[in-house]
């Protein structure tokens, strides 16, 4: 199973899903997800926010930021909101988060790569092991924050099979996973039985479909812009704007005890402590 490619061995159980076939899913899934997001930066209007946001953050901007600096603030935001998920303060989902994320993308690249390059050859070992592995990277980290780690159920007490539109990108992403695995368990199967490899195949392309298509009503193009935001966070503190909030200051630290320090910081607010964050919250 691990060292096999489903899809090149898909014709012996369905001979009308050809290669060409395949490809040209991929190519209208591809399509999907570019329209959906920018279906969605038109309606929530996400691309005017950020750039009025920026040219807000202008007026209020005590330095100008070099564009060598702003280089750096780029390779920060990539290394840390990007690659290593570093907006989590939660270990477990900033954990659960990165199996996701990196599952899906290893799951996603090694797709397209059977369908477009290897479909009508030999598919390298490694190539259909990552396949599989990107898999089960989603599905583990997928279903522990399903089941554990969202915050209506871990902190407001609502059972994890409750469902909400939200609810639609991790659910299909999730169903994706899981009948990606059962799908290639069945067909590498000795004696593998047709109308299950069939079964599974279909609900696999549906979830799919659902998880792609769906890129207007689900959290997908969220993906998209959230180095975006990080990244104009980092440029606004740095050019002195801070979105037009103070900055905040540690009274307690001894640096900041002499006059000219208090005098600027007086409007900024105070350091309380850990406060509610002293304790997981579990008060519903």
């Amino acid at each position: 199973m691990f060292i096999s490619n489903p899809f090149s061995e898909l014709a012996a159980f369905i001979p009308s899903i050809t290669p060409d076939v395949m490809q040209t899913y991929i190519i209208l899934m591809f399509v999907f997800v570019v329209g959906g997001t920018i279906l969605d930066m038109i309606h929530k209007k996400s691309a005017q926010y950020f750039f009025e946001n920026s040219e807000r953050a202008k007026k209020h901007a005590t330095r100008e930021v070099a564009a060598g600096e702003k280089a750096s603030l780029l390779a920060k935001t990539i290394a840390g909101e990007v690659l290593t998920s570093s907006e989590f303060s939660n270990p477990k989902r900033r954990l659960a988060h990165i199996l996701t994320m990196y599952g899906f993308i290893i799951f996603v690249v090694t797709t397209v790569m059977m369908i477009f390059g290897y479909t009508d050859q030999t598919t390298p070992a490694l190539v259909a092991q990552l396949w599989h592995i990107g898999a089960l990277m989603v599905a583990v980290g997928g279903y522990w924050f399903w089941l554990f780690i969202r915050v209506d159920v871990a902190a407001e007490g609502n059972p994890w099979y409750r469902v909400v539109r939200a609810d639609l990108f991790i659910l299909s992403l999730l169903a994706t996973s899981t009948f990606a695995l059962i799908w290639s368990a069945a067909q590498s199967a000795d004696n593998a039985n047709s109308s299950f490899v069939i079964l599974s195949f279909v609900l696999f392309i549906v979830s799919s479909t659902v998880l792609f298509s769906g890129v207007l009503w689900s959290k997908f193009a969220h993906m998209f812009f959230k180095p975006a935001a990080a990244f104009q966070k980092r440029v606004t503190v740095a050019d002195g704007s801070r979105e037009n909030l103070p900055e905040s200051a540690d009274r307690t630290n001894p640096a900041d005890s002499d006059r000219h320090s208090m005098e600027l910081l007086k409007d900024a607010p105070l350091n309380m402590g850990l406060g509610i964050k002293r304790e997981a919250p579990k008060h519903y």
